[in-house]
Order: C-alpha cells, then sequence, then structure tokens
C-alpha cells in the first residue's frame, strides 16, 4: 500500500515538473503584444477612412504639443 502512495506522489511530481516546464517554454516563445504608437494609430484610422483629413491633422498636430 505504501508503495503505490510514494508511486503516486512521484507520478503527480513528475506530471508537475513537466507541466511547469512546458508552460515555460510556451511563455518565452509567445510573442510580445506590439504596442503602436499613438500616431501610428491615427495613420491607420485615416487610411481605413474612419477619420477625415481634418480630424487627422487636428489629432496629429495635439500630439506634437508638448504638455
Amino acid at each position: 500500500m505504501v508503495r503505490i502512495i510514494v508511486l503516486f506522489v512521484v507520478i503527480v511530481v513528475i506530471a508537475m515538473v513537466v507541466l511547469g516546464v512546458a508552460r515555460m517554454i510556451r511563455s518565452f516563445s509567445a510573442p510580445e503584444p506590439v504596442v503602436d504608437s499613438p500616431r501610428e494609430i491615427l495613420r491607420r484610422r485615416y487610411a481605413a477612412g474612419e477619420i477625415d483629413e481634418d480630424e487627422y491633422l487636428r489629432r496629429m498636430s495635439g500630439l506634437s504639443q508638448e504638455w
């Protein structure tokens, strides 16, 4: 009976180690999320037609100002 319990504990520990290593590998290989600059977001919105030229220029000039 003791052998079965020890074997079970060993299997659980091995499984936890394997899952931990797999999680670490997955986290290292995951690409970093791309964070776009506000200017790039405005360029994309203008190119997609979401905002017009006046809105684009107004917002870009607002980004150029230092507060």
